[in-house]
C-alpha cells in the first residue's frame, strides 16, 4: 500500500488562496520562480527540496532544516513549522512572498 504524504494545512490553504495566480509554482515557473521558504525571524531562505536534497518543483516541507520543524507525524513527515516560516519563491536571488510573486506575474501579463 502506498502512503500519500499530506501537505501541512497552511500550504493547502495558501494553494487555494492563490489558485489561478502567479502565487503558485505551476503559474510562475515560466518566469524563473523557484519554490522556497523563508524564516522571517532570521532571514534565512531555503529552496524547496525533496528529502534527498533534490530541488522540488513545488513547496515541500520535508527538506527544510530540522530547526524549522515544530511537529512531525509518526512516520517522520513534517506537519508543522515554526510560525516565522513563510512560503514563497526565489527569483534571481531574491525572495518573493506568494503575494509578491502573484503581483509580479500579473504585471507581466497585463
Amino acid at each position: 500500500m502506498m502512503l500519500i504524504q499530506q501537505r501541512p494545512s497552511f500550504l493547502v490553504k495558501e494553494n487555494r488562496q492563490y489558485a489561478g495566480t502567479g502565487g503558485l509554482s505551476e503559474n510562475n515557473a515560466h518566469v524563473r520562480f523557484v519554490p522556497a521558504f523563508k524564516d522571517s525571524y532570521t532571514g534565512q531562505v531555503v529552496i524547496s527540496r525533496y528529502r534527498d536534497g533534490r530541488p522540488a518543483p513545488f513547496h515541500l516541507v520535508d527538506g527544510l532544516p530540522d530547526e524549522w520543524t515544530t511537529n512531525r507525524d509518526l512516520t517522520g513527515n513534517v506537519v508543522e513549522l515554526k510560525a516565522t516560516v513563510i512560503s514563497g519563491f526565489v527569483r534571481l536571488g531574491r525572495f518573493f512572498t506568494r503575494q509578491e510573486a502573484s503581483e509580479f506575474v500579473e504585471q507581466l501579463t497585463s
